[in-house]
């Protein structure tokens, strides 16, 4: 970040990014692109419902653990939307839902890792209480009808486990660029 005085005296802000930074996020956000649009394709050709491992939030923390935050909070916006345009799935409701529980990871995942100065913990912590406010308001749109019934379509134990795993990653990773 670099910092400025205006002609008039006021102090500016600059965000820059470093070459490597702008690189990785250009690779990370095609690769997320081109997977959430073959995603469909890929379940049917694999035979396996390829959502259990939560190809959005993949694709968050490997753009917060090898970009920026910047990135990721772009991610975490456009992924959900870009999914929703380009096959109307999911629904507009749970797409908002969806962009809401990832940019909070997001924000959560870097305002705990002030707090608790260990990535596993910041991480791990992020993704379990977004989700608990995605199903939360998950409810709360099922209860006034917006989105049909059906708490949990991810088994909560498959949900713990990639959190475990997208959490252990991101401690292995990053503790190895420090």
């Amino acid at each position: 970040m670099a910092i400025f005085k205006s002609e008039t005296g006021k102090i500016m802000r600059t965000a820059t990014l470093t070459k490597p930074v702008f690189i990785n996020s250009i690779i990370i956000n095609s690769i997320a692109v081109v997977l959430i649009y073959f995603i469909p394709a890929l379940s049917h050709l694999l035979n396996f419902p390829l959502y259990l491992i939560e190809p959005m939030r993949l694709m968050l923390v490997i753009a917060m653990v090898h970009s920026n935050k910047q990135n990721a909070f772009l991610l975490a916006l456009t992924l959900p939307l870009f999914s929703f345009a380009i096959s109307a799935h999911p629904v507009f409701y749970k797409m908002l839902l969806i962009s809401a529980e990832l940019t909070l990871n997001v924000w959560l995942y870097y305002a705990l890792l002030k707090t608790f100065k260990n990535n596993f913990t910041a991480l791990l912590s992020s993704i379990l209480i977004s989700k608990v406010a995605y199903y939360i308001l998950k409810a709360v749109l099922i209860y006034t009808l917006l989105l049909e019934p059906g708490l949990f379509s991810t088994p909560v134990w498959i949900q713990l486990l990639t959190s475990l795993v997208f959490s252990a990653y991101a401690f292995v990773i990053l503790r190895r660029k420090n």
